[in-house]
């Protein structure tokens, strides 16, 4: 078993460096695409998926056992388009030469100037909870800086994969895009790959090691990892209003989100008042966990694992309240229904481990100084969520807590909005990409300054005389 997997491993280092190679010679030979080669690339990146839709979607179904359709069309679809038409709309500006100043008087006359460059190759590497947006929002990213990618797929999205790689080539040549399927240490090799930049989306584990693979050569790299997303609720706020917005995000994709809402800091007041409004809630808007409506888990594992988390808090004495009380966990079709975890102590996972799925921690405040604490004391989260109407707290909260980004009054859609950058930090991630924050990562800024045709600096060399020592100890003065 063993030499097969190394065989297999091997087969795919191979591989992987002859495509690398051959899109990195194509690079070399023409490594600075125009306008209008760049927008002709971005567009046929979104004809593929126009015209690809439903087989997209389907794929994507397979892959889950069951993935809502308007979750997809939403999350997937919808948000990768309109993310690439605002790159087009914006693009001929974010290329433009950058005029800068010319800081020091002995060199007037020359030019500064900052030209985006193309940085190459790029290696991404993809998830399987938003395959298309979190492949195609970066690829659109790397088009607009006028790079060739290579993207490696997981190892739970094989029918999307496939229908990938048997669709791209119509759209955009293979020395310029090529998907891979993850059959067995191809993630392992990709990583070591001398990119130009890698993009990673997972999980801080995995994020970590593609990070030393990609440091022996010196690999830049953005991840995006996730980690414990809180939210706030204060008691002045509307608490349905709360709870529909909060709760609308925690069944999307059945929780499988990075800055889903991974637990929520509600007043003591209001503890009783949250529970309810949530039971009221999931009986309203997901009544039947086995409808097409409510996503499934993506595999077995990670079924087990939530189980496993709900059965750890729950023997630990916690309070644990099944929101879909008439229906338990579906092992065959992978439904789990959305669960509400109170009364948590520090030895338990659901303290300690991202969440990724349907299961909402619930923990009481008195002041706000409590949220802050508790938060800062864990590492720095993907996102934060604070709901009030207060701006003097609002600004609290946003100044006291560090997270990658911020929705205020509602959660999730501070990513959805192109002319904002989305990047984590610390243990949640580094780096960032959409709108021009993504073209400029997918670029070198490359500064160069034009010597003018005469420069007082031919007076100042060695041996040092007279006229260099008042020349610098002017400067010194003017400086100073």
């Amino acid at each position: 078993m063993i030499a097969i997997q190394k065989d297999l491993q091997n087969e795919a280092a191979t591989l992987l460096r002859a495509q690398f190679d051959r899109q990195r010679a194509c690079y070399l030979a023409a490594p600075v695409p125009d306008f209008k080669q760049r927008k002709e690339d971005l567009l046929n990146l979104k004809r593929m998926i126009n015209e690809n839709l439903e087989e997209i979607i389907a794929a994507i179904n397979e892959d889950y056992g069951n993935r809502s359709r308007h979750e997809t069309q939403f999350a997937e679809i919808i948000t990768s388009t309109d993310g690439i038409n605002d790159i087009v709309k914006h693009l001929k500006k974010w290329m433009k030469v950058q005029k800068r100043h010319v800081d020091i008087s002995m060199f007037a006359g020359g030019k500064n100037r900052v030209i985006p460059q193309p940085l190459g190759v790029v290696g991404i590497i993809v998830p399987w909870n938003f395959p298309i947006n979190l492949s195609f929002l970066p690829l659109a990213s790397a088009f607009a800086a006028g790079n060739r990618a290579m993207v490696k797929m997981s190892e739970n999205s094989i029918a999307l994969t496939r229908l990938l790689k048997s669709i791209s080539s119509r759209y955009l040549p293979e020395d310029k895009l090529m998907f891979f399927e993850e059959s067995g240490g191809v993630g392992i090799e990709f990583s070591q790959i001398p990119f130009d930049l890698l993009v990673f989306t997972g999980s801080g584990q995995t994020g970590r090691s593609v990070m030393a693979s990609a440091a022996k050569n010196l690999t830049p790299v953005v991840l995006e990892l996730g980690g414990k997303a809180p939210a706030v609720i204060d008691p002045g706020y509307p608490l349905e209003k709360a709870v529909g917005r909060i709760m609308f995000v925690k069944q999307f994709n059945a929780g499988q989100i990075c800055t889903n809402v991974d637990y929520v800091f509600v007043h003591e007041s209001q503890r009783e008042a949250f529970v309810q409004a949530t039971k009221d809630y999931v009986a309203k808007h997901c009544p039947d966990i086995n409808s097409v409506d409510y996503t499934a888990i993506i595999d077995d594992r990670s079924v087990a694992r939530l189980a496993a988390t709900v059965e750890n808090a729950r023997d630990k004495g916690a309070t644990v309240i099944n929101l879909s009380a008439a229906q338990e966990i579906n092992y065959e079709t992978r439904k789990f229904p959305l669960h509400l975890i109170l009364d948590t102590s520090e030895d338990m996972t659901i303290r300690n481990r991202e969440t990724f799925g349907p299961l909402l921690m619930v923990l009481t405040y008195r002041e706000p100084a409590e949220v802050v604490d508790y938060v800062n004391a864990r590492d720095r989260p993907l996102a934060f969520y604070p709901f009030t109407n207060d701006s003097k707290l609002c600004n609290m909260y946003i100044e006291r807590i560090m997270s990658g980004g911020v929705t205020v009054n509602d959660a999730l859609f501070h990513v959805a909005q192109h002319d904002m950058p989305f990047g984590g930090v610390g243990p949640s991630g580094m780096g960032h990409y959409h709108g021009y924050e993504g073209f400029e990562t997918f670029s070198k800024l490359r500064p160069v300054h034009y010597q003018a045709g005469f420069s007082v600096v031919q007076f100042l060399r060695p041996p040092y005389g007279k006229f260099a020592t008042w020349v610098f100890n002017l400067l010194v003065k003017i400086k100073s």
